[in-house]
Parts: structure tokens; sequence; C-alpha cells
């Protein structure tokens, strides 16, 4: 069974379409996990009410201790699935490649939706090329041995993210993936990358402000591998 968390803020144009495409290419048993964080745009509402009899969506709204990476831990939590996916809310992410990722759990532990590898990319080419620099950087330093250390779409066996340090990856914003990757691998964890192309968002303002974002990242980059390099001198 996989279960597909789809953390979400003021995408009330976007939700609806999107779980109708991800409904259109799961199994029966499978399900989409909603996790709003209190979005002032009737985003959990219209989920709500076009889902209401539909069992496969499930709609959590989050009214504290709110932000990306927590609401993905929230359903990690919530999720009925042995098979977790994560993916945004804006159509960056194309529904229909989920079945392709889910295929290579077949022989892998956990498989990122790549940009950086052969055959992915994004519409945004300037964006493409920051993230390319700073995503093999960070894989560089931290071992991941992923061209791909920032993506939010990936899928992965939930038994390894639960036996993962919440506490330590799931805060903050898109860095929660550095962070997952790395204690993945740390853990001796198979992982794949596939390529996927990032479409530009169909309906709403992006939440993401890249000056600010790429601040953040740099610090946190910095703090877990200080952290390691203690932890490794004990």
């Amino acid at each position: 069974m996989l279960s597909i968390i789809v953390p979400t803020y003021q995408e009330a144009e976007n939700i609806v379409p999107l779980c109708e495409a991800l409904l259109a290419v799961l199994e029966a048993s499978d399900e989409v996990i909603v996790v709003d964080d209190a979005s002032m745009d009737g985003t959990a509402e219209r989920a709500r009410v076009r889902f209401l009899t539909e069992p496969r969506v499930r709609v959590m709204t989050r009214a504290t201790d709110r932000g990306l990476a927590s609401a993905i831990r929230s359903g990690i939590d919530a999720a009925r699935g042995d098979l977790v996916a994560v993916m945004d809310a804006d159509f960056n992410h194309e529904p229909r490649r989920v079945p392709a990722l889910v295929r290579q759990l077949a022989s892998a532990d956990l498989v990122v939706g790549s940009r950086f590898v052969h055959g992915g990319g994004m519409d945004d080419a300037l964006r493409q090329a920051c993230s390319a620099a700073f995503s093999r950087v960070t894989g560089a330093l931290l071992g991941t041995g992923t061209a791909e250390n920032l993506s939010g779409f990936f899928v992965a066996r939930a038994a390894l993210l639960k036996a993962l340090p919440a506490d330590r990856i799931y805060y903050g914003y898109g860095d929660y993936f550095f962070r997952l990757l790395f204690y993945a691998t740390s853990r001796g964890a198979r992982i794949v990358e596939v390529p996927v192309w990032y479409s530009r968002r169909r309906a709403g303002q992006s939440k993401t402000r890249f000056a600010r974002v790429g601040v953040r990242y740099t610090f946190e980059l910095a703090r877990l591998l200080l952290s390691d390099r203690r932890a490794r001198q004990q």
C-alpha cells in the first residue's frame, strides 16, 4: 500500500485537480494524505468537500507547529502504507511520475525524483543551474552519493523513514531533505535516482523566497556537518 503525503498551504486552486490526477494513477488500496497548515484560502475545505465520499483521500489540518518539514513528518506518522511518497501540491511534481518512482522500490529503500540526472530538469533554467550547483556541493560534503539533494519528490519504504531520527530531520523548509538523505545513507539505505522534470506551478503563488532559502540551507548544511564531526570525535 502506498501513502502519498501532500503538504499544503494556500493551494486551493491546485489541491482538487492534483488529488484527482493522483487517484487516476493509484491502486484501489492506496491513499492520499493532504496535510494542510490552516490555509486561509480554504485549501482543506475544498479537498474535504470534493472527496467527502472518497476514502482514499484524507485531509489533516494543523493549527500549530506549522511548516513544510513538520507537515511531512505528520503525514508520515499518519500513513497507513508500507510505502510512502512525498510531493508538492502545485504540479511542480507530475502525478503521472509516481508509479515510475514506486517501481524502483523493488531494488531500493528510497527513490529520489531527480532533476540532476540524465533526462531530468526544470522549466526554470536559472533555478535549475543554481539548484544543481548547490545540490552537488551538498551531496559531496555529506557523502550521499546522489546528484539530487534538494528534492521534494520521493518515495521510500515506511520502515526506513520511521527508523530515522525524526527530530533531527523534519524541521524548517526543504533543507529537511538533505538531512533525510544524510541519515538514510548513514544507515546503509539503498538510494536510487529517477529523472523527473519540474514544471512551473499551475496556479497560486510560490512561497519560496530563494535568497532567504539559500542562506538557511547553507546554515543548516554547515550545522549538520559540524554535528557529524562532533559525533565522530566522541
